[in-house]
């Protein structure tokens, strides 16, 4: 993956929080069972309640609900610096940023195309700790997540180191496909996917966590797509935010796809594995549907819940 380095970052596609004091403490948060009953202290801690969280709805926590959390909003001066600078590619969220540039200037033109559907922008908030959101208060134990109830992504960008050491996903291009999973939530809120499930849930509740995996795979599916036109994307100047994406990125978006399977992440966290729990997928279906998106790079091709999945 090469990033073209004349591209412009978009800094206001982000509401920078860090710093801000995001969820008042350490001791709010949405609460996150924890195996044995032990609490969150420490970098163990933290390990144990993401794979909790991402088994049940972290990496896509998109079921919150809308808990009347109150929003705050960032400051973007040092991010605007930052990412205006020469070696503004050197620097972690100035890359993630834009990648969110990538993620939303090919859904501005693919949502229209493939669903007849105008795209509306979503901020990405980067955080640290805790953040308040319109579904709640959250913390980093659950990972990125989108929040439907104020149509936001949310990342505390610490959650990539945990992902390469913790769970094995080193590739940088983890990091995009992280974000791409995210957005594709966005769409399906956009699309009305989002609460045409959770309709379903409420009538159907015994097999709510199988459709909440269709929604999950979905996203999956969703990335692939836009991973397969990234290279077309460009800044509102023009230029290609990409130069280049590899087969070797792209087999480091499989290889996290495969990290964070349910089966994968139940069997980290030292639980059996129980499929009835399952609510983003095996890895096997987080691969599947990843690799169904970028070999079609066809939206349409991600339905999921006409799929038999």
């Amino acid at each position: 993956m090469e990033l073209n380095e004349n591209a412009q970052i978009d800094t206001s596609q982000v509401d920078d929080r860090r710093g801000s004091g995001g969820g008042g403490g350490g001791g709010g948060g949405i609460p996150i069972p924890i195996p044995g009953g032990g609490g969150r202290g420490g970098i163990i801690g933290i390990i144990i309640a993401v794979l909790v969280a991402l088994v049940g709805g972290g990496f896509g926590l998109n079921a919150m609900g809308d808990s009347g959390g109150s929003e705050q909003q960032g400051d973007n001066t040092s991010l605007q610096q930052k990412c205006s600078a020469e070696d503004a590619l050197k620097q972690l969220d100035c890359r993630n940023t834009l990648y969110v540039n990538s993620i939303q200037a090919y859904w501005r033109k693919a949502l229209p195309e493939v669903f007849g559907k105008q795209y509306q922008p979503s901020k990405t908030v980067f955080f640290s700790q805790n953040v308040n959101t319109g579904c709640g208060q959250a913390d980093s134990g659950v990972g990125p997540f989108y929040c439907p109830a104020d149509d936001l992504v949310y990342i505390d960008l610490t959650f990539y180191r945990l992902l390469a050491d913790q769970l094995g996903a080193k590739g940088e291009f983890a990091q995009p496909y992280v974000l791409a999973h995210e957005y594709g939530h966005h769409v399906q809120d956009l699309l009305g996917t989002e609460a045409q499930m959770r309709r379903q849930q409420q009538r159907d509740p015994q097999n709510a966590n199988a459709l909440s995996v269709k929604l999950e795979l979905q996203a999956d599916c969703y990335a692939g797509a836009w991973a397969k036109n990234a290279t077309g994307t460009a800044d509102e100047g023009g230029q290609k935010i990409f130069k280049s994406i590899t087969d070797q990125d792209i087999q480091e978006a499989i290889d996290t796809a495969e990290k964070i399977g349910d089966d994968a992440i139940q069997k980290r966290a030292g639980r059996p594995v129980n499929p009835d729990e399952f609510t983003h997928g095996t890895s096997e279906q987080r691969k599947e549907w990843f690799t169904k998106g970028y070999s079609t790079g066809d939206p349409k091709a991600c339905d999921t819940f006409g799929s038999g999945q």
